[in-house]
């Protein structure tokens, strides 16, 4: 059976607007065709249900932590990162029940939000079945860290926990620069295999530049709080991002996580560095955490493809891709066009799934939401209405 569905605007993401346009979609949900009113008439359609707003694709959020869903509304705002990991260790551990009751309703949350796939880190197993139930794509990035202990044992029990997720999509990845120490990144890149995804935190805080610059600050006063031994790369003269993205397959898509405190000259050597690079944001938990943001604007003009992420619920209000994308809007005038990109083809892009999801284009089965602009295409909310 055929739907066709109209609004007053269709997004494709991959060609221009159509004000007017039509969708058609079998029953489960593959786009069949995409219609200018031209077209429409010409075909003499009938049965067309038509909305007022704007229909785009399903959202990709590309960077979550659905396992730390049951600490929504536990962590302190605006405390910077040292101290938000020092209540991420302190809450974290809570009955077995209440994790999964969190992170199913967290999982059902983005499903209403219009989010139809998920870059998601796990440390443990717990949200497997959470995802094999989900009316979601996921793809799990299991995380890795250690630079003071020995790195097979870390790497071992990585790819166990990767294993143990199968049939689900995962890959082993680093957590941070800051927490891997060259001996893991080594192991990590020694197992990846050819379709693996990578994704690390990247530059999050002034203080994870400093660490690697000076040997001082923040992040080297919370290791020695905790008795972990100084890194490696501590005063190396260089930040993060030249510690670690050189140690990365660059054969891989990989994506750099919040770069709250990227600068100019750090994209550049990126890019140049690796070729399959995607920058994530995640505005509202940078502002929840550090209460700053990226420079966006700077990004945009290095033209590097960006993807927007939520984050968790220990960092985050709620897991909504469009509220990051009027977070973006409000604060910094973006244009429409340029977040709906972010948050639709290049993450699928990204998680190699852009051939069904990230776009509305015949033969995808994307997932279609309907969103209100107003007559300067902007946002008007942060709600999205699920048509398909």
């Amino acid at each position: 059976m055929q739907h066709y569905i109209s609004a007053d605007w269709i997004f494709p993401v991959e060609t221009a607007p159509i004000q007017n346009g039509v969708i058609g979609l079998d029953a489960d949900g593959t786009i069949t065709v995409v219609l200018t009113p031209e077209q429409v008439q010409e075909m003499r359609l009938e049965g067309i249900v038509s909305y007022k707003g704007a229909i785009i694709p399903g959202l990709v959020n590309t960077h979550c932590h659905l396992e730390l869903s049951h600490l929504f509304g536990k962590i302190d705002e605006h405390t910077g990162l040292p101290q938000f990991i020092r209540q991420i260790l302190a809450l974290r551990a809570q009955p077995e029940d209440e994790i999964t009751a969190a992170m199913q309703k967290a999982d059902e949350a983005m499903y209403a939000n219009g989010i139809v796939a998920v870059g998601d880190i796990s440390n443990q197993l717990d949200s497997k079945a959470v995802k094999l139930q989900s009316k979601i794509y996921y793809h799990t990035f299991v995380e890795v860290f250690g630079f003071s202990r020995p790195s097979e044992p870390v790497i071992e029990a990585g790819l166990k926990l990767k294993a143990d997720f199968s049939p689900l999509k995962a890959s082993v990845v680093p957590h941070a620069p800051y927490s891997v120490s060259s001996s893991l990144f080594a192991e990590i890149k020694k197992n990846n295999a050819e379709d693996d995804i990578l994704s690390i935190h990247n530059q999050e805080t002034a203080g994870e530049n400093e660490l690697f610059a000076k040997g001082t600050g923040p992040l080297v006063d919370f290791f020695a709080s905790v008795g972990i031994p100084p890194h490696e790369a501590q005063a190396s003269g260089q930040n993060a991002i030249r510690y670690h993205l050189p140690q990365l397959r660059q054969t891989l898509n990989t994506l750099l996580v919040h770069n709250t405190m990227s600068e100019v000259e750090d994209v550049r050597f990126a890019e140049q560095a690796h070729p399959n690079l995607y920058w994530c944001l995640c505005p509202n938990a940078n502002l929840y955490i550090e209460n700053c943001l990226p420079d966006v604007k700077m990004f945009k003009s290095q033209r590097v493809a960006l993807t927007l992420g939520t984050d968790s619920l220990a960092s985050n209000h709620q897991l909504n891709i469009l509220a990051e994308m009027k977070t973006l809007q409000d604060r910094l005038q973006l244009p429409f066009d340029d977040l709906l990109q972010w948050a639709t083809l290049n993450g699928a892009m990204f998680l190699n799934i852009d051939s069904i999801f990230g776009s509305l284009k015949v033969g995808k089965k994307p997932g279609l939401n309907l969103v209100q602009l107003s007559a300067d295409f902007k946002l008007e909310s942060d709600q999205v209405q699920r048509l398909f």
